[in-house]
C-alpha cells in the first residue's frame, strides 16, 4: 500500500472586508505538489493583490523548480509598493513535496508551522537563509505516514486579542489545542477546518484579520467502491457485481435495485435499517460482505450538497461527519477517508420511473457532479458505466 499526499485549507475574511488578504495557491506538477500560503500586507483589495500576486508567483516558480532566491527576487521586483507604507510587503509559507513525503519548505515572517506525527506535536528542524536582507526559514521534508504540517496566517495567534485573549492564541495553546481536538483519522482538509474555526469563534465570529490555515498531510491510500444502479443487461449482472467485488477497499451500494443484485449474487438478504429514521434521506441497509448500503437519488442529491459545503474554503461547517444517515457515513467514506475512488455505474434506466416527470440522465449527471467535486478533494478517480 503506497503513500498519498492530501492537503486543505479554511481562509475567513477580516470582519467587514469583502476580499480576503491572504491567499493559498496550489499547483500539482508530475509527482509534485506546491502549496504556498501568502500574507499581503494590510487587509482588503491592497493586501489581496499583494497576496495573490506572491502566492501565484512563488507556487509557479517553486513548481519548476526555480531556486528560492531568484523566487525573492521577482516577487520584490513585482509587488506594487503601498503609497501610504512606501513598501511592498507579504510573508508566505511555501511547501514543495512529492507523493513521499520528501521535499522542503520555505516559510518568511508567517506564523511557524506546527508539525505533528501521528497526533504527537514534535518541532522541525530550520536553517536560516539571507535572501535580499530577507530571514528565510528553509526545512528539508521527509515526512511518514500520519505526519501533517500546518501553515497559519497570522490572523490565527491574533485570534481574540481585545476581546476573549489579551495578548491573542499563544502557540503553545494553539497547539495544545490540536492535540486535544483534532485525530489521525482527520483528513488534512478537516485539521485546518477545525484550527480555523476555533480562530474565528475566538474573535466571537467578527475576525479583527485575515485568517487563514492550510494543512498537508501524508497519508497511507485509502480506495472506495461505489456501485449505483442496474447494468443496461440483465445478463450482465452477474459480471458487474463480479467487477465490484474484485477490487480492493471499502464496498458502498447505491440504489433498491443496485442492493438487490449485489444480495442475490452474494446469497444474502437486504435488511433495512429502522433504528434511525430521517425525514430528508431514506434508511439504509445492510448486506453481509458490503460496507454501507443506501438508497439511490435522493441519498446522492444529498450528498451533492455536502460536498459542495465541503469544498467551500470559507465555511466554519464542520469537514467530519458523524450523521448516521446514509448521506452522512457516505460522505465519511468518500470525502475523508478515501484517496481513490472507483465508480461502478449501471446506465438502465429505473422502470418505476416510466412516465413520470423524472429526468432519466439524472443519476449519470450527479455521477459527475460528484466525481468532479471529489476530483476538486484531491481525490483519484476512475468511472466505468455498464
Amino acid at each position: 500500500m503506497g503513500l498519498f499526499l492530501e492537503y486543505g485549507y479554511t481562509s475567513f475574511n477580516k470582519y467587514g472586508e469583502e476580499l480576503c488578504g491572504d491567499m493559498v495557491s496550489i499547483v500539482k506538477k508530475n509527482d509534485y505538489t506546491t502549496l504556498v500560503l501568502a500574507d499581503g500586507l494590510g487587509s482588503g483589495v491592497k493586501a489581496n493583490i499583494l497576496a495573490t500576486l506572491t502566492s501565484k508567483i512563488l507556487s509557479t516558480m517553486v513548481s519548476n523548480n526555480i531556486p528560492m532566491e531568484e523566487c525573492v527576487e521577482t516577487i520584490v521586483q513585482t509587488l506594487p509598493v503601498c503609497k501610504e507604507r512606501g513598501v511592498a510587503y507579504s510573508t508566505f509559507s511555501t511547501i514543495h513535496i512529492n507523493n513521499d513525503g520528501k521535499g522542503y519548505m520555505f516559510e518568511f515572517d508567517n506564523p511557524v508551522c506546527i508539525f505533528m506525527s501521528n497526533g504527537v506535536p514534535k518541532e522541525l528542524e530550520r536553517e536560516e537563509l539571507n535572501i535580499l536582507n530577507k530571514k528565510i526559514y528553509k526545512t528539508k521534508l521527509d515526512l511518514k505516514d500520519q505526519d501533517v504540517i500546518i501553515l497559519m496566517s497570522d490572523g490565527v495567534p491574533h485570534a481574540g486579542i481585545g476581546k476573549t485573549l489579551n495578548l491573542g492564541w499563544q502557540r503553545e495553546d494553539i497547539i495544545d489545542y490540536l492535540v486535544k481536538n483534532t485525530s489521525t483519522d482527520m483528513s488534512a482538509r478537516c485539521i485546518a477546518n477545525v484550527l480555523a474555526s476555533a480562530s474565528e469563534a475566538l474573535y466571537m465570529e467578527e475576525p479583527g484579520d485575515d485568517t487563514t490555515v492550510a494543512a498537508i498531510k501524508i497519508r497511507k491510500e485509502s480506495t472506495v467502491n461505489i456501485m449505483i444502479g442496474p447494468p443496461v443487461k440483465r445478463e450482465d449482472c452477474d459480471r458487474y457485481v463480479e467487477d465490484f467485488l474484485r477490487n480492493d477497499g471499502i464496498r458502498i451500494v447505491c440504489g433498491g435495485t443496485t442492493s438487490q443484485i449485489v444480495a442475490n449474487y452474494l446469497h444474502e438478504e437486504v435488511e433495512t435499517d429502522i433504528n434511525y429514521i430521517d425525514q430528508e434521506i431514506p434508511p439504509i441497509g445492510y448486506i453481509k460482505g458490503i460496507d454501507l448500503t443506501t438508497e439511490g437519488v435522493l441519498t446522492l442529491r444529498k450528498l451533492i450538497e455536502l460536498s459542495e459545503e465541503y469544498l467551500r474554503i470559507d465555511s466554519d461547517y464542520p469537514k467530519n461527519f458523524l450523521g448516521k444517515d446514509g448521506a452522512s457515513q457516505l460522505a465519511n467514506f468518500l470525502f475523508e477517508q478515501a484517496t481513490d475512488v472507483n465508480f461502478f455505474v449501471g446506465q438502465a434506466v429505473n422502470e418505476a420511473h416510466s412516465g413520470l416527470p423524472i429526468d432519466s440522465t439524472l443519476k449519470f449527471k450527479l455521477v459527475e457532479k460528484l466525481s468532479e467535486n471529489l476530483k476538486f478533494m484531491g481525490k483519484r478517480i476512475n468511472v466505468k458505466y455498464y
